[in-house]
């Protein structure tokens, strides 16, 4: 029997927070999903539990403490640094995207529909059960959408 992937995802967002777990549901693929509201309790869970999630989704912009904050706090964690993070926003610029690539983050997608995040996921947790989610090169740190039809058009961007 498949162990379901441990799904972690912290956003400030009850909308985001559900719109995530009915296009995980669509993916089939076993997983359980884990959600929190705020990075503050982002932290906290993670110190607190002894087996770590399969993968984290992070929201960039959260009240307490935001996404940068927690993904620099999880790598530099003994414990946590080897956490794969995924970071989610509504918006980006150069400067915050390339603090989030040095900082560790495993890919950077801007929210947008539905759609688009069904097709993340699927990409996303099908390179985890392969076990080839890997620290990507700069230019495909950024994940962007062009064909809705396949996760073969997935492609990466510099930024």
């Amino acid at each position: 029997m498949v162990k379901p992937l441990q799904i972690l995802l912290a956003d400030d967002d009850q909308d985001d927070r559900f719109i995530f777990e009915m296009e995980l549901n669509v993916i089939p693929v076993k997983t359980k999903l884990t959600m929190l509201e705020d990075g503050e309790k982002l932290m906290k869970y993670l110190y607190a539990e002894k087996k770590l999630p399969d993968i984290l989704f992070l929201d960039l912009n959260m009240p307490r403490m935001r996404g940068d904050e927690c993904l620099a706090e999880i790598k530099k964690s003994e414990k946590l640094r080897k956490l794969p993070v995924i970071i989610l926003s509504t918006a980006c610029n150069d400067q915050v995207t390339q603090n989030l690539y040095d900082t560790g983050a495993h890919y950077f997608c801007k929210k947008t529909g539905s759609d688009e995040l069904q097709q993340l996921l699927g990409y996303v947790l099908s390179l985890l059960q392969a076990k080839k989610l890997e620290l990507p090169a700069k230019n495909k740190f950024m994940l962007e959408f062009k064909d809705l039809t396949s996760s073969k058009n997935i492609t990466a961007n510099t930024f």
